[in-house]
């Protein structure tokens, strides 16, 4: 007998037609109903004959009820309800507490939106809802520290860019034609992307709000949007120190600081290394406004040691400052940095394809520099969380080789371990946005932004031995099985739940028809086919030649 999901599809069909929908709403009152006459509908379809099923023998080929309700109910439906206490049991549960325990087959316990308990066979409260870990990895929600959220609008358009191109035609092009509904329809689709690929919270660094409307249409939009968001509020069309000025993006970044549906607010900007430092206007009104700034340091070319320099006269360096990137810089920057308590943010993913400069997990490490990890923007890269480790830990080891074959050595052994980027990529991002006490670990009394990693349909989920090694070199955003934030499923059974995925396609649509048509066709391709200008091609004495 046929038994695949394709099969139980045409059995719930004719199961609506004998009886009615609505048993879709009444399922529990006319199970017993509903699973005779499923029954009797499945032997029909596997060709068993025309002959009625009695009752007695209709019982052995009753369906369980977790499979009667899977006919009735979308995945969304099924899982976890708004409100509903809800447990993870028994999947390898990756606390990363401080000291990063590990329980093979442990149980998380969310209740009223905070993790309740971590433990082993925990009793639950009446009405929890529980969810089979068994074979999965229960961890704490992802956190990207920075990604340029707005620019997702455009996915994947600048593929071939370097970063001089990125300048020029996001500063100059196409990032000038937004209007406040682009910026609002990237940051939809941003969102749903990181919350559907495990990440529960993210920091819009939005450089595109080049009036308070593009800024009031991001908040909106990241403020109606599921998951936890920070505005890094930032207009790369004018001085930090002029528009910071303006009480109209004061109110918002106050609204982002303030607002319950939102998860803080940061100023976004950067510290070119002007002399007479104009940016200090711009880092006393974050320090008036009670939020720290980001910024985007040691990029090539852009930023570099004259703006720490800068930063560290006038004394601007604090605890909490975010420096996004921090490659190209001086081994004396990042003492500055690390005196300071600042934080890192690595987007690795873009240092080696923009060339900011070499991804400086290396550095950081040396310094004792808080690290984080980053998608920085989708225009360009990846969008999950999975590649931002693999490529951290990738082009850290990549780089120790290099040095030691300089010096006809070998490494014997790996320094960054992938136990470190899957905590840079947790708790990490908490410290790098200063929430640490509230996500960023499996731990009582935090807030419940819960992963479960789990995909029994896939192969390559099995087996788990090394759990760290697993999330790192073998998950994918595929293998996402639960998203909850604040105890509420985002995620569940591998589909994304939350948000109107349809509705924000149509709104990208209308984003896209408007910016090729305000470019037109020519510029447009122009910008995503960027041209290569020819290259010598050196001459190679050893291939053979023909006279």
């Amino acid at each position: 007998m046929q038994s695949d999901a394709a099969h139980y599809g045409k059995v719930f069909i004719q199961a609506q037609a004998d009886f009615g929908g609505r048993h879709a709403i009444e399922r529990k009152r006319h199970r017993g109903r509903l699973q005779r006459c499923v029954a009797s509908i499945v032997q029909r379809h596997a060709g068993n004959g025309a002959q009625p099923v009695d009752q007695a023998s209709s019982q052995d080929r009753l369906l369980p009820p977790q499979r009667l309700d899977a006919l009735f109910q979308h995945p969304a439906h099924a899982g976890p309800q708004p409100g509903q206490p809800v447990v993870m049991r028994g999947g390898i549960v990756l606390t990363m507490d401080a000291q990063h325990t590990v329980l093979p087959e442990g149980d998380v316990l969310v209740v009223d939106g905070k993790i309740a308990d971590v433990g082993v066979g925990l009793d639950v409260p009446a009405g929890t809802f529980e969810i089979d870990a068994r074979g999965g990895i229960v961890m704490p929600g992802m956190i990207d520290s920075h990604r340029h959220m707005w620019q997702t609008a455009m996915r994947a358009y600048g593929a071939d860019w370097t970063l001089t191109q990125y300048f020029v035609w996001y500063y100059l092009e196409h990032g000038m034609k937004f209007r406040p509904q682009d910026v609002a329809a990237g940051n939809r689709i941003s969102a749903l992307d990181a919350v559907e690929s495990g990440i529960t919270t993210s920091v819009d660094w939005s450089h595109g709000l080049r009036t308070p409307e593009h800024g009031e249409a991001a908040f909106d939009a990241l403020a109606g949007s599921p998951g936890r968001y920070v505005l890094a509020y930032g207009n790369l069309a004018v001085a930090p120190w002029e528009w910071t000025a303006d009480p109209a993006v004061q109110r918002v970044v106050e609204r982002a600081r303030d607002d319950s549906r939102m998860f803080g607010a940061q100023l976004a900007f950067d510290v070119p290394g002007d002399d007479g430092f104009p940016e200090g206007a711009a880092f006393k009104v974050a320090k008036d406004l009670g939020v720290s700034v980001t910024t985007h340091a040691g990029v090539w070319g852009a930023t570099g040691d004259r703006g720490i320099d800068m930063m560290w006269e006038h004394g601007v360096m604090e605890p909490g400052t975010v420096y996004v990137h921090a490659a190209t810089l001086s081994d004396d920057s990042y003492q500055k940095i690390a005196a300071t308590g600042g934080v890192a943010s690595l987007s690795t993913e873009s240092e080696q394809t923009c060339g900011q400069g070499y991804p400086p997990a290396a550095a950081l490490r040396r310094h004792g520099i808080p690290a984080s990890l980053s998608i920085d923007t989708s225009v360009w890269f990846s969008a999950d969380m999975f590649s931002a480790m693999r490529t951290t830990i990738g082009a850290d080891r990549s780089l120790e080789h290099y040095i030691a074959h300089q010096s006809d050595q070998t490494v014997t052994h790996a320094t960054l371990r992938v136990e470190d980027v899957v905590a840079w990529a947790t708790r990490g991002g908490a410290e790098a946005i200063g929430k640490l006490d509230q996500i960023g670990s499996l731990e009582k009394g935090k807030l419940g932004d819960v992963v479960l990693i789990k995909n029994d349909h896939s192969p390559t989920m099995v087996p788990i031995v090394n759990p760290y090694g697993h999330v790192v070199y073998q998950a994918q955003r595929g293998d996402v099985h639960t998203v909850l934030v604040g105890g509420e499923a985002v995620k569940w059974d591998g589909r994304l739940c939350a948000g109107d995925l349809p509705a924000v396609r149509g709104e990208l649509e209308n984003t896209i028809e408007y910016l090729r048509s305000e470019l037109g066709e020519e510029t447009w391709r122009a910008g995503m086919y960027p041209e290569i200008p020819e290259k010598e091609i050196l001459e190679n004495p050893y291939q053979y030649r023909k006279d």
